[in-house]
């Protein structure tokens, strides 16, 4: 692996997280308990735009979280 993809898959780990945990605050706000949380989590983490964190990855270094 070089730099780059380490770069790539950071920054993917990264908005992967960033998105499970912004829906697991999110729905323990709106009341639902650790089984909706997870799921919540879950979806977000599904739908991450992985095409737009390669790109952004890749324009800007590894830096950019989504």
């Amino acid at each position: 692996m070089n730099d780059n993809d380490l770069r790539i898959a950071d920054a993917m780990r990264r908005a992967c997280l960033e998105a499970g945990e912004s829906a697991y605050e999110d729905a323990g706000i709106r009341g639902l308990y650790a089984d909706g949380r997870w799921e919540a989590a879950h979806d977000a983490i599904r739908r991450v735009d992985l095409h737009a964190v390669i790109r952004d990855a890749i324009r800007d270094g590894g830096q950019t979280i989504r």
